[in-house]
Order: C-alpha cells, then structure tokens, then sequence
C-alpha cells in the first residue's frame, strides 16, 4: 500500500483523533453524573461539541507536531471537572470515573473496526471511497486504543494512576498520590527517553489483535492498514 502524504495523513487523522480525545472526556463527567456528581453536566460538559473541550495545546499543538514528526498520534483534551466529595462513595466511584475514559476508547476501537468492516463490503463498487473509510477505521482503532493504553499507565494524574489509588489501602494511596504534580515531567521524560514506546508497545499490539478478532477482521487487514498510516 502507498505511503500517505501529510494531507491525506491529516485528512484521515482528524476525526478519529477529536472524537477519541472529546469522548473520552465526556465518558468521565457522564458517568461522574451517574455517582453523583453534577459538576460536568452543569458546567455543560456533557457534549460532543468541540469548542467545549479543545485545548489548544493537548488538541491541536500536540497531535499536530507529533504528526509532522511521524510519531504515535496522541492527545488530550480539558479535563472535565470532577467535584470528588460530591461522588456517593468517593474513593470507590473515583475508580469507575476513572475507567470510563479508556473504557470509551475501546467502544470506539471496536466501531473504527466495524466501519473498515463496511469499507470491504463497498470496496468493489467505490474503491476510492472505501479505501479512505478503511484507512480512517484504522485510524481510529489505532488512536484509541493508544489513548487507551497510555491513560492506563499506573501514574497519577494518569487514569491508571488513579485506578491504581483507589485499590490501595490509605497510606499507599496517599503516597502514591503525592507523584501527582510531577506526572506529566515523569510522562515527558519517558516519551523523550523512547521507554513510554516500549512499555506500551506489548499491551498495544495485543489489544490491536483482540480488536481484530472481536469484530472478524480478515488476518493482516487490521496491521496492513495501521502500517499504512
């Protein structure tokens, strides 16, 4: 398969990336309003609509050097507010708010799959069109499940780091939760370092099989069309 230029990069990049990154988001307040919490929805958090969401850094900036630079597209978006002692039961609901982020993501892997699904079934009759339909599914599935992946690391300010908080006994978690403010350097010091590549490479590449085999995607199609981006 051709090597994509940078437009066509970008033409089947942008979509997947705003919805993984917006989503994500939502999945957290949505579920912080089931156990509770209020604060997103009343701040009108709760919704698709980018301009509520982008951060011109983690949403535009990031992705778009990472891009250039033809590295693992990555990013974030506002965090959603999250008002911890308005939550029923705050350290155990913490850790569902918590998962609801890659949780969404990997319901999103799972539809990016179904739509290359629908681009093989029109691929004989609109080559053109499916072609950009696989690649933006494989997009998606790759951008989420790497969201999905990275926000799971065990380090707080990380989802994984806040999981990992509300399964300790107190003291631990009150230790654990004083790496808080240097997370991101801790993050940027593995990204610059290649390590963040290599801790997340096994579990990415296993979940980009399970995703494969979950939605009946041919042997290879799925690795073929991620090596393409």
């Amino acid at each position: 398969m051709q090597e994509l230029s940078l437009a066509q990069r970008v033409a089947v990049l942008v979509l997947p990336v705003l919805f993984a990154i917006i989503v994500h988001e939502v999945a957290h307040g949505w579920v912080a309003n089931r156990l509770g919490d209020p604060t997103a929805r009343m701040l009108g958090r709760l919704t698709l609509n980018p301009l509520k969401h982008i951060d011109p850094v983690g949403t535009i900036l990031v992705p778009g050097l990472l891009l250039l630079l033809g590295g693992f597209i990555f990013g974030w978006a506002k965090p959603v507010p999250i008002t911890v002692r308005n939550l029923r039961q705050p350290k155990r609901d913490m850790m569902f708010v918590a998962l609801a982020g890659p949780g969404a993501n990997l319901l999103m892997a799972l539809g990016w799959g179904a739509l290359i699904h629908l681009a093989i079934a029109v691929a004989s009759n609109w080559p053109s069109a499916a072609l950009y339909l696989a690649l933006t599914g494989a997009a998606g599935v790759l951008v989420n499940l790497v969201l999905m992946v990275l926000n799971l690391l065990p380090l707080p300010p990380l989802d994984g780091g806040r999981v990992l908080m509300g399964l300790l006994p107190g003291p631990l978690s009150w230790r654990l939760g004083q790496i808080e403010p240097y997370g991101f350097l801790i993050l940027v010091a593995l990204m610059a370092t290649g390590w963040l590549w290599k801790i997340m490479l096994p579990p990415l590449l296993l979940t980009l099989g399970l995703v494969a085999t979950a939605t009946g995607l041919p042997q290879g199609t799925l690795s073929q069309l991620v090596n393409a981006l």
